[in-house]
């Protein structure tokens, strides 16, 4: 075979999947590395499930609104050679939330450990001493959890052994409900203090209580949010990669992954063309991923059974609603815990059944950016966990019906007037998170984040099935959240090669290179 070296268009080929926070943290780093990358992406703009949509005057984040861990975010840009604050502002929350619980009784919860102990105190003075208890567990599961072990590829059984002490010391065999019962008596500091994993996903009294790290590290980096909304940082990262020299297709869906030898060699799009690539990322939901793009002969790991027997994170009933009037009194952040807590969380998790009440989340990101709406107007979002679709409900008829029960507990309970006030309205139901996301079973955040479906038992960051082939985002290690898909997006630099400088390529057009691991 003649041997030539190639020119700088040759250099090798990355392509991902999805254009969400993982994919594009992931294409800047490979873009980085040495990796002529390219993103495809099914939708007509970036974010993937962090997708921003404007109506009547109104824009709406339809999906995460809590900025946290934002080194994170510095990172990539200290690594493009940029700084983060020229391209985003963003702003502390305080509080972080306003957690109301049904008989209209509210707890403040920020990062300040004096104004916390407070708070505590005038719900149960008696069990202050146990709050301090549990946030110095907290501490250890943030020191072990995320700082020792975070880092972890989890991508050979070394990494499992060695997590092995730490996940002792933190007593991982423990949900976080009862670490936190443990420690604290009242119901309502109980729920306070465990409901955090909830926005990743799991359930407070399944998933590990390695978890209660996210109270440590709101503490320590504070809950924030952007001006413009989360998609200011969307369009920063666009910013980024595109500024190195990556593309974006958009519009552009992937109907394959095509596998030669058990190798990943590129992609099929929708239109039937096919894309040659040295690696493949995929952003797209990990499951959705394994069943929909990879023939099953290929996948002797990750099998459709594999995957049909795993649990998967709740689904979410999400309300975008635009008024024509200002609540002024209403925060950044409110969450409203209804009448019931862990048999409501039976309900969804477990039973699969769309109950009569609910726990709501409600967004107001016009509390502190007003150009997100019309002069004199609100914006907000509410969110309520359901089941996924394993619980077969029709949302086609049940959405109306939700909606204004919803609509009608908040107007109760916090927005007086509310009902005629609304001047625009949309609604996403686990139809439209399987439709338009394509997740898998319409669960909001991939696999459910219970122990047996963590760090080493979680799908691979680089596939366990073929070579060439790797994850990032919610589906894989480390999980759901902005930090968590930004850190899957960091692994990625212990598991995927750097290029060498000279590529060789020969008649078979089949790149031989020198790699070099980690980020040497």
């Amino acid at each position: 075979m003649t041997e030539t070296v190639s020119s700088e268009k040759s250099l090798p080929k990355a392509t991902v999947i999805g254009s969400g926070f993982g994919g594009l943290a992931a294409a800047i780093r490979m873009q980085k590395k040495g990796y002529q990358t390219t993103i495809y992406e099914r939708l007509d703009k970036p974010g993937g499930r962090a997708y921003v949509f404007s109506q009547d005057g109104f824009t709406f984040d339809s999906g995460p609104t809590i900025v946290t861990a934002p080194f994170l975010l510095s990172e990539i840009w200290d690594l493009c050679g940029k700084k983060f604050e020229d391209d985003v502002d963003l702003r502390p929350m305080d509080p972080f939330y306003k957690i109301r619980f049904n008989d209209g009784t509210s707890f403040n919860y920020s990062g300040d450990p004096e104004a916390m102990k407070k708070e505590v105190a005038r719900f149960s003075p008696s069990d202050l001493k146990g709050y301090e208890k549990f946030m110095v567990e907290a501490e250890k599961c943030y020191d072990l959890g995320y700082v020792k072990l975070g880092n972890l590829p989890y991508n050979s059984f070394g990494d499992l052994t060695y997590s092995i002490p730490s996940m002792m010391k933190m007593r991982a065999w423990k949900n976080i409900y009862q670490m936190v019962a443990s420690f604290i008596k009242s119901e309502k500091l109980r729920q306070v203090f465990s409901f955090h994993p909830l926005l990743i996903g799991g359930n407070p009294s399944s998933i590990t209580c390695v978890y209660s790290l996210i109270a440590a590290l709101e503490r320590r980096y504070g809950v924030h949010s952007a001006m413009g909304g989360t998609g200011a940082i969307v369009n920063g990262l666009v910013k980024l990669f595109e500024g190195l020299g990556g593309k974006i297709c958009f519009n552009s869906e992937v109907k394959k992954i095509e596998v030669e030898k058990n190798k990943a060699v590129g992609i099929k799009l929708k239109n039937e063309e096919f894309v040659p690539s040295d690696i493949v990322i995929s952003n797209a939901d990990t499951a959705w991923t394994y069943q929909n793009l990879i023939d099953s002969k290929f996948r002797k790991y990750w099998t459709n059974k594999r995957i049909d027997k795993s649990a998967f994170s709740m689904g979410l009933f999400v309300w975008f609603f635009g008024v024509n009037k200002k609540y002024e009194s209403i925060p950044h952040h409110t969450i409203l815990l209804g009448p019931r807590y862990l048999n409501l969380l039976k309900d969804i998790f477990k039973n699969k059944k769309l109950a009569q009440d609910f726990s709501l989340y409600l967004h107001r990101p016009t509390a502190t950016d007003p150009s997100l709406a019309p002069d004199g107007c609100d914006t907000f979002y509410v969110l309520s966990p359901v089941p996924n679709l394993e619980g077969n409900i029709d949302w086609t008829t049940e959405s109306e019906r939700y909606k204004d029960a919803i609509s009608s507990y908040l107007q109760d309970a916090l927005l007086p007037g509310l009902k005629s006030s609304v001047i625009t309205s949309k609604v996403m139901t686990p139809y439209d998170f399987r439709d338009k996301y394509l997740a898998f079973r319409g669960a909001a955040f991939g696999l459910e984040p219970i122990l047996t479906q963590s760090a080493w038992f979680r799908p691979h960051n680089q596939s366990e099935d073929i070579a060439n082939l790797f994850m990032v985002g919610a589906g894989t290690h480390p999980g759901a959240g902005i930090p968590g898909v930004l850190t899957s997006a960091k692994l990625l630099d212990k598991v995927i090669p750097k290029p060498s400088s000279k590529i060789v390529t020969g008649s078979s057009s089949v790149y031989e290179r020198k790699a070099v691991y980690g980020n040497a």
